[in-house]
């Protein structure tokens, strides 16, 4: 049996970074990480970008070197899983068999990517993309010959593994349930201009598609079939269809879970002493005017563990981070800030032409989001409207010549 003051359960990026922050922080009592893969922890993003195009090596992405872990005296379980919680003696199970024993417990176990649940689905040759060991499969399976791949889903992870993989010399049909692209995330303008890119580049989009099923040759994956009826023959498949919070052992606890775990502006959870961070937890957003909401980022996780760690450290500091993610395509550098859901009008800054630009997105007169390809200076002095909650006037906001930060601001 373990026992630790502080048990973090997940080794992505909320999980290093809570442990982390709790030695910055001054926490000086035990801590381990329980993490399911077999390695120390490390950056998730370039699985789908820089490692899968073998631009960077394993080591590179690390989040620490494997030293500092034991520098800073943090105890690595790792190739473990946690199956279940006791929050009355402070438990948990793993699935090895092994007990250990908490103090507190920090859930940053993130989510597990969907599956297909069509006919074909677990043949070899099938693969997501949300750990090292999928972007090692596909690599390999390039490296041994394959020249023709199907990715099904045309979200931020999708695009970019399309984009590695028609790089790599393999022909890739891309294939998108609804009418466009990161229809979840973005507007219609940026899903064209994306769409345009990647077909410039080689990649077949096809919208609108449904998969039937996956076909098979000695057991490994040969075609994709749409529920039309059309078969699409390749090598490999990836399915990039979102991810399913994994929060099952601290619902039959009894956490209160809907649509990942529910968390207060502290990230705890209704179970004492237990806190939850990253992709799975549910929290009220000052960005998502309080509406609860599930953010998939990085900046998210990081930002929620330090708040965990300080308020274990007894400096308690209310979630507030204003969102942005970031996504790498060919030579588009995409920079996102704030939330752009239920926004009422698109501005377009920047010649979309060109491949400098951005999406400044309102709601009754308010800034609530950015999308800026290939333009930093806009995504930095942007950032400052959504952040002070400011009304702008869109004539001025699309004025490239106008500097961001000159436009006058009204806060609401």
């Amino acid at each position: 049996m373990y026992h630790f003051e502080v048990v973090i359960v997940g080794s992505g990026h909320g999980g290093a970074q809570a442990a982390i922050a709790l030695r910055q922080n001054g926490f000086e009592g035990s801590i381990a990480i329980i993490g399911k893969e077999g390695v120390p922890p490390y950056e998730r993003p370039p699985l789908s970008k820089e490692y899968l195009n073998q631009e960077k090596p394993f080591d590179r992405i690390l989040i620490r070197p494997e030293k500092f872990w034991q520098e800073k005296a943090i105890e690595l379980l790792l190739g473990e899983e946690v199956v279940s919680v006791d929050p009355s003696d402070k438990v948990l199970k793993l699935k090895a068999g092994g007990i250990v024993q908490y103090g507190q417990l920090i859930w940053a176990a993130g989510g597990s990517p969907r599956r297909l649940t069509c006919g074909g689905a677990d043949l070899a040759g099938v693969h997501t993309m949300r750990q090292k060991l999928d972007a090692d499969q596909v690599m390999a399976e390039v490296k041994a010959g394959a020249k023709t791949a199907v990715m099904i889903g045309g979200g931020y992870i999708g695009l970019e593994a399309a984009a590695v993989l028609q790089k790599l010399g393999c022909s890739t049909v891309l294939l998108e349930a609804q009418d466009r692209l990161l229809s979840r995330v973005a507007g219609p303008e940026l899903s064209e201009f994306f769409c345009r890119e990647h077909r410039a580049h080689g990649v077949d989009i096809r919208l609108d598609c449904v998969v039937d099923c996956i076909e098979g040759r000695d057991g490994h994956v040969s075609a994709v079939r749409l529920i039309d009826g059309q078969k699409i023959d390749c090598d490999l498949v990836v399915v990039g269809i979102g991810i399913s919070p994994s929060v099952g052992p601290l619902a039959d606890a009894g956490a209160e879970v809907s649509n990942g775990v529910q968390v207060d502006e502290l990230c705890r959870t209704n179970l004492p002493d237990v806190f939850a961070i990253g992709d799975c937890a549910l929290h009220h957003n000052r960005f998502s005017e309080g509406e609860p909401i599930r953010i998939e980022s990085v900046q998210n996780a990081v930002d929620m563990a330090t708040v965990v760690a300080k308020s274990i450290c007894g400096k308690p500091e209310a979630y507030a981070a204003v969102p942005w993610f970031w996504s790498d395509q060919y030579d588009l550098k995409l920079k996102t800030v704030g939330l752009s859901t239920g926004y009422d009008r698109a501005v377009i800054r920047g010649d979309i032409e060109a491949k400098s630009f951005s999406i400044i997105y309102l709601k009754k007169g308010r800034v609530i989001a950015l999308d800026c390809v290939n333009a930093v200076k806009d995504y930095v002095q942007g950032r400052k409207l959504v952040e002070n909650f400011v009304c702008a006037d869109p004539e001025r906001l699309s004025d490239p010549a106008r500097p961001l930060k000159e436009i006058m601001v009204e806060p609401t």
